[in-house]
């Protein structure tokens, strides 16, 4: 079986346990691939080893063919000193180097032809390997792309349940908020009205009533001393007395009390 035939039946064979076995379909492309570069791999070193017995021939021949050229300056200096048994003996030594070096001519001339059609080959192994890789990063990313969808649709699929309470969880959530909002809403609206107190607020209306007084008296105050720098009178102030109407009867034991408390008050100060 040849190097190409021998990697294409790889390649068939994993093809074939891809498509009939439950595996990873881009681990056995992968392992594909790397097989053929193995192949690719093993004819350049079969190629180098040819290139290097092909070298060793040919230094063989060319040390044949210095001796060739030495046998003939033997013989030519057998022939001046008229030594023809001398020459005779260079002669057959050429000869046999001659015969040698035909025979190492074909013997690279073989390797070479060799050579030639093995490079051809790698030449086509490595086409078939770099269109390979190709188809493969492909087919891999078709692959993954349909395991993607086909995930999705299994998941949207038997999610249809989930989906629902999910639904109806939102659906909740959603009146529940809304329902907070209102509420909030409400209790702004009754808050900024005065429907009802603060609830950290501990003042009675009395207590309001005195602080009221308070103010207001503070404010006199300033007032009339706006109006001592001015040198102004409190017309106003005559007005609203003379206007202001007659007390009420008031009430004995209020009057008791509150007779006392001044009492306790002058007493203090």
């Amino acid at each position: 079986m040849g190097i190409l035939s021998r990697a294409s039946y790889v390649v068939r064979s994993k093809l074939n346990a891809l498509i009939s076995s439950a595996e990873d379909p881009n681990e056995q492309l992968d392992y594909s691939y790397e097989q053929m570069r193995d192949e690719l791999q093993n004819v350049k070193r079969g190629i180098a080893d040819l290139t290097t017995q092909k070298k060793r021939l040919e230094i063989q021949k060319r040390r044949l063919e210095e001796n060739v050229e030495k046998h003939n300056e033997q013989a030519r200096e057998a022939v001046r000193q008229d030594r023809e048994d001398l020459a005779r003996q260079a002669l057959e030594k050429k000869k046999q180097k001659m015969s040698q070096i035909e025979e190492l001519e074909t013997q690279i001339a073989d390797l070479q032809n060799t050579q030639d059609n093995l490079v051809e080959k790698k030449d086509e192994l490595q086409s078939q390997i770099e269109r390979f890789r190709t188809e493969k990063e492909t087919m891999k990313a078709r692959y993954e792309a349909a395991e993607a969808s086909a995930r999705v649709s299994e998941a949207m699929t038997g999610a249809g349940d989930e989906m629902e309470d999910v639904s109806r969880s939102i659906e909740r959530a959603r009146d529940r908020t809304e329902d907070m909002e209102a509420r909030a809403a409400a209790m702004d609206e009754l808050e900024s009205t005065g429907a009802f107190d603060n609830a950290f607020d501990d003042e009675d209306e009395i207590d309001k009533a005195l602080g009221q007084g308070r103010r207001d008296t503070e404010i006199e105050a300033e007032l009339e001393t706006l109006r001592q720098q001015e040198g102004k009178s409190a017309p106003e102030a005559e007005a609203d007395a003379e206007s202001e109407p007659e007390p009420e009867a008031a009430d004995p034991e209020v009057e008791s009390e509150l007779a006392e408390l001044k009492e306790e008050e002058e007493t203090e100060s």
